[in-house]
């Protein structure tokens, strides 16, 4: 049974492309350490979780100070992109993050770059590894003042994204009510499928960043559109598939006080492995893989000395006919 399988996939990966290049994409997140590094993104990524939304509220707070709907607006963009059974625990450090947004003190700053850029080293490194490039040595300085643009960069394109998610929910709403189509069910479904299709595309622009310039060596975004479009659906099915998994988790009385952390962890992890074992199968795609010519093995040169001891045949042949030639002219002069 073992022999036909190991027969039966290189014949599916000879017979359907798309297998042997999911196949790549696996020996490669393997090879690579997918799994280790997605352990350690998850760990950081809980570890950074409240120290970045209270830094990331404090600035918004003092940005939108006065203008309560936009604050409103992005921390529904900031649960509505988590499961639904993570509602409430995001919502809790939200609400406390701006709750202590002028009292966040040299001290949460100081937390969450540490937590944060630690999270983006991490994420940074998982990136370059799944990519197939070499990390090159810096210094810490400047390693660090990188992963801390990085993640100014990142946290841009995701106010960016819920800034896009808003526009297809409260605002879209907002303009339904304005124009006295709010309650005409036609217009509703039309909103609903423009707010689904503004987050995936709010998603994809997030992951195509994500996918082509945090790696350390960055590539160029072209070579990570298909990736960072099936990562954006998968993300959404992720989600989906989390908020199953906390239901049944949170039905029982311990999984109410524990279930929240418990989902956090695996939606964490599994949102990890997820971007990783997708930027190996970007990697490994035909168009983005680098041959590598390996040069001729070096030309050994070894000179051939014969050593003859006396006279070869043409030596004696010669002597021979000289000898014959000085006779016979000493026999005309005599």
């Amino acid at each position: 049974m073992a022999e036909e399988k190991e027969k039966l996939v290189p014949k599916l990966r000879r017979k359907y492309p798309w297998f042997d290049h999911v196949m790549r994409a696996n020996e490669a997140f393997g090879e690579r350490y997918g799994n280790h590094y997605a352990a350690a993104i998850t760990y950081f990524s809980v570890l950074s979780l409240f120290p970045l939304l209270m830094v990331g509220f404090s600035v918004a707070g003092f940005v939108l100070a006065g203008n309560e709907a936009a604050l409103n607006e992005l921390r529904d963009g900031i649960i509505r992109s988590a499961p639904s059974g993570l509602g409430d625990l995001l919502s809790t450090v939200v609400d406390s993050a701006l709750k202590s947004r002028g009292a966040t003190g040299i001290l949460g700053l100081v937390l969450a770059l540490y937590s944060g850029i630690g999270w983006m080293s991490n994420l940074r490194d998982a990136l370059t590894a799944q990519w197939g490039q070499q990390k090159k040595s810096q210094s810490m300085i400047k390693t660090t003042l990188k992963d801390l643009v990085a993640l100014a960069g990142l946290g841009l394109a995701l106010v960016v994204s819920f800034g896009l998610t808003a526009v297809g929910g409260g605002v879209g709403k907002w303009l339904l009510k304005q124009v006295g189509l709010d309650g005409q069910g036609w217009a509703l479904f039309l909103l609903t499928v423009a707010t689904v299709v503004l987050s995936l595309l709010a998603n994809m622009l997030v992951f195509l960043w994500v996918l082509s310039r945090l790696p350390r060596e960055k590539v160029s975004a072209r070579s990570a559109v298909k990736g960072a479009i099936i990562a954006a659906i998968g993300f959404e099915v992720l989600k989906q598939v989390a908020t199953v998994y906390l239901t049944s988790v949170t039905s029982s009385p311990s999984g109410v006080l524990f279930g929240p952390i418990i989902g956090l962890l695996v939606f964490a992890n599994l949102v990890s492995r997820f971007l990783l074992f997708v930027t190996a199968w970007t990697a490994t795609a035909r168009e983005n893989m680098i041959t590598v010519v390996q040069p001729p093995p070096p030309a050994v040169i070894r000179p051939l000395v014969q050593v003859r001891r006396g006279p070869g045949a043409g030596s004696v042949a010669g002597a021979f006919g000289a000898g014959a030639v000085l006779a016979w002219l000493g026999r005309r002069r005599s």
